[in-house]
């Protein structure tokens, strides 16, 4: 058996300095991704595109994704009255692609706008971020923790893509009909013990390679739990659901939420990532929640391998999102799907144009192959985009969002 990582020996001794010798999904999964030395996205462990990667986004598929936000940036800065400056903010910036992007086309397309543009990354991975200075080093890109941002201070647009659904979700289940959470555990392989040593005072804390991790169920750590439910309007002592029932809740998302309705005085805030409606969500069908593991290309649901070394995601709850920003001051302008939204800024447009362009067949069919696939509805285009808003006039939220409007295409 090979000798625990540095990380599993971090968890190992968080787990027995702990209360009762347990931790939450939520801390474990915290710690396997944000771990400040050692975490997937803290070290250089995460790898994002085609080779070698453990997964891609909408924005490895090319330019067209940000030319298209862009479109609606231009559109959201010109409803605010062309504020100088305005401001764009980036959560999560991944490779900093993105990012890149949108700065060349708004530069190249719309110069107003660029000079009044002020673009800020907020980016937790250290490794990830000296790759986004690296590829943004000719623009006036800011990074800022979001924390650091003060309350009331942004007009403009506060954005995510793929970004709630990594933040860390406790995990819980029914027990003869009521709601118990799943801590995370130690135990000793064949020997029912510990593998940690027996006073748990000890800062130094020596793992035996002799253990696992394992799950065990007791009452929720927080009364916010079943709260949530109060929230998204989820009864889970009515309507099917049995008992070994097991699912997910973002509290995580939601402190999320507060800190950037908090900072936005003025404008936007659009969530794009995969998930439901809180109906869908909680199913009583999906019995099993949505958490997934991501390593080299292929997903599994086992959390408790390749630990540091893949990335874990849970879909978002897009009513938890709505409900509690609606609380903060967000108000929901609309909800869509990211093929619908791309759509509607004009994607279909650049489908149609790619049989005029002088383009090799390989070509033609590699770049209309990408935008296929932004639009399909069984991957990248059957994501969500919510966009809410703050402090705009009467006046200012009644001129629909382009990509809120129903593309001609769809109609």
């Amino acid at each position: 058996m090979n000798p625990p990582s540095p990380l599993q020996q971090a968890i190992a001794q968080r787990i027995a300095t702990s209360p009762q010798a347990r931790i939450t999904f939520a801390e474990y999964m915290d710690m396997v991704l944000y771990h400040p030395e050692h975490g997937y996205y803290s070290s250089n462990a995460v790898k994002i595109g085609f080779k070698g990667g453990d997964f891609f986004t909408s924005v490895n598929l090319g330019a067209d994704f940000g030319d298209l936000l862009a479109e609606q940036f231009l559109q959201m800065w010109e409803i605010l009255g062309q504020p100088v400056p305005f401001y764009l903010v980036e959560m999560g910036a991944g490779q900093g692609l993105l990012a890149l992007h949108i700065l060349k086309y708004i530069q190249a397309q719309y110069p107003k706008l660029f000079a009044a543009l002020q673009y800020l990354i907020v980016e937790k991975s250290p490794g990830l971020k000296q790759e986004q200075q690296h590829r943004l080093q000719e623009f006036p890109v800011q990074w800022c923790n979001l924390e650091d941002i003060a309350s009331n201070s942004i007009i403009g647009c506060f954005f995510s893509n793929e970004l709630v659904d990594a933040l860390p979700v406790h995990q819980f289940t029914l027990e003869a009909g009521e709601l118990q959470e799943i801590y995370v555990t130690l135990r000793g392989v064949g020997s029912g013990e510990w593998g940690v040593g027996e006073d748990r005072g000890d800062t130094n804390l020596i793992l035996s390679p002799n253990y696992e991790l394992t799950e065990i169920t007791a009452s929720p750590s927080t009364p916010k739990l079943a709260e949530y439910f109060e929230l998204v309007g989820i009864n889970l002592t009515q309507g099917g659901y049995e008992d070994g029932y097991r699912s997910e809740i973002n509290l995580a998302a939601l402190d999320w939420l507060s800190i950037v309705a908090d900072r936005l005085q003025r404008g936007y805030v659009i969530t794009i990532d995969y998930g439901y409606p809180a109906s869908r969500y909680y199913n009583p069908r999906r019995s099993q929640g949505t958490l997934q593991c991501y390593y080299q290309h292929r997903h599994h649901d086992n959390p408790y391998i390749n630990i540091g070394q893949q990335d874990i995601t849970a879909h978002v709850d897009f009513t938890a999102l709505e409900k509690w920003g609606d609380r903060c001051g967000l108000a929901k302008l609309g909800f869509t799907q990211q093929a619908l939204f791309l759509m509607a800024l004009g994607l279909g447009n650049r489908i149609a144009a790619l049989s005029h362009q002088q383009i090799s067949v390989s070509e033609l069919l590699n770049r209309r192959q990408a935008l296929h696939q932004l639009i399909d509805p069984t991957g990248l285009g059957g994501f969500g985009v919510l966009i809410q808003a703050k402090g705009l006039t009467k006046q200012e939220t009644s001129q629909p969002l382009k990509g809120l409007t129903i593309p001609e295409l769809a109609r």
